[in-house]
């Protein structure tokens, strides 16, 4: 999947994990090593990225393990740019498996709405995002186009 923060992702991975996927997330994972947001433990942004590649390096390792179990896998990250994306293809068909790219689209106003809501919750899928990040995650996003992509519109709000 790819999409921006509030498209849905995660509640589209979760429906999907319902019907027998192994969902994988490096938010939940690196929620569970850091704890929660109160808990007091930040990490400078440096340690922080190297985190999340140690994570993102093991589910590389668990979505080889997974697929060559013959297990169907959604992983539930932004995939921002192609290049991320035709890197997790090409891993993927080099072990024999097959990909599917579904694209989570919402018209700004959804969004804001959506990450708004989020930013007031906690837990590993409750990332906050504030305008500054927003506004950089929207200028930084490659829409997929000719990727062999889905396309999913979320209703707006």
């Amino acid at each position: 999947m790819c999409g921006l923060p509030g498209a849905g992702k995660t509640t589209y991975a979760m429906d999907l994990v319902r019907r027998g996927y192994v969902r994988l997330s490096i938010d939940e994972v690196v929620w569970q090593r850091l704890g929660r947001r109160d808990a007091g433990l930040v990490l400078e942004a440096e340690a922080f990225d190297q985190l999340k590649e140690e994570v993102r390096r093991e589910q590389r390792r668990q979505l080889v393990e997974l697929m060559l179990a013959g297990r169907d896998v959604v992983v539930d990250y932004s995939f921002w740019s192609r290049a991320a994306r035709d890197d997790y293809k090409a891993l993927i068909e080099k072990h024999g498996g097959r990909w599917e790219l579904i694209h989570l689209k919402a018209d700004r106003t959804t969004l804001e709405c959506r990450l708004e809501a989020r930013n007031d919750e906690e837990g590993p899928n409750s990332v906050t995002v504030d305008e500054t990040l927003f506004s950089r995650y929207l200028t930084k996003f490659e829409d997929p186009d000719g990727e062999g992509e889905q396309v999913v519109m979320q209703p707006s709000t």
